[in-house]
């Protein structure tokens, strides 16, 4: 076996970090997929269709979809409802070792919750282009913000943006 510069650790380490990436993708999938299934207990309710999954120590800990119809309250996201439920089961508010899975990118209203609960991670499916969004907040953000969530964008997007997709052309065509 080589020094730290000898190809044989070398390469060894590469599969370590490739199998890590690998797995990662693996969860983000299996967990976005559930999300999905989130997505369309909103769509039989007729709400907009987005699901969230909250994930602490590889465990679903929190799921839930949009609500705002059904509970006529704007606040009925299905990522603060989510982040609610995962407090409730944690016994805190802050959820710095969690990963947030989301089929649309989270608006600017469930971007504070993630940011104010320490979300250590935000996956999500479909970037939002109409409003501001993760994405945008954190591309103007300040130095002095203490806390930001790494991201992750475009997991099951196919699946998830038909979804969407299809949800908002029916609705126009019934109205």
């Amino acid at each position: 076996m080589s020094g730290p510069e000898g190809s044989s650790i070398k390469n060894h380490r590469l599969c370590v970090m490739a199998f890590v990436l690998e797995e990662n993708v693996m969860n983000d999938e299996k967990y976005m997929e559930m999300a999905y299934q989130e997505a369309l207990k909103a769509l039989a309710e007729d709400e907009v269709p987005i699901g969230a999954v909250l994930v602490h120590d590889g465990k679903i800990i929190a799921k839930s979809y949009n609500q705002r119809q059904h509970h006529n309250q704007v606040t009925a996201h299905a990522e603060i409802l989510c982040i609610s439920l995962a407090c409730e089961k944690l016994q805190s508010w802050h959820l710095d070792e969690c990963t947030l899975y989301s089929t649309l990118e989270p608006c600017i209203m469930c971007s504070g919750a993630i940011i104010q609960s320490h979300i250590k991670r935000v996956v999500y499916a479909v970037s939002a282009d109409r409003w501001l969004s993760l994405s945008k907040l954190l591309s103007m953000h300040h130095q002095e913000v203490n806390h930001l969530p790494v991201i992750e964008k475009g997991v099951l997007y196919e699946k998830c943006s038909l979804l969407l997709k299809n949800y908002f052309k029916n609705k126009r065509e019934r109205y």
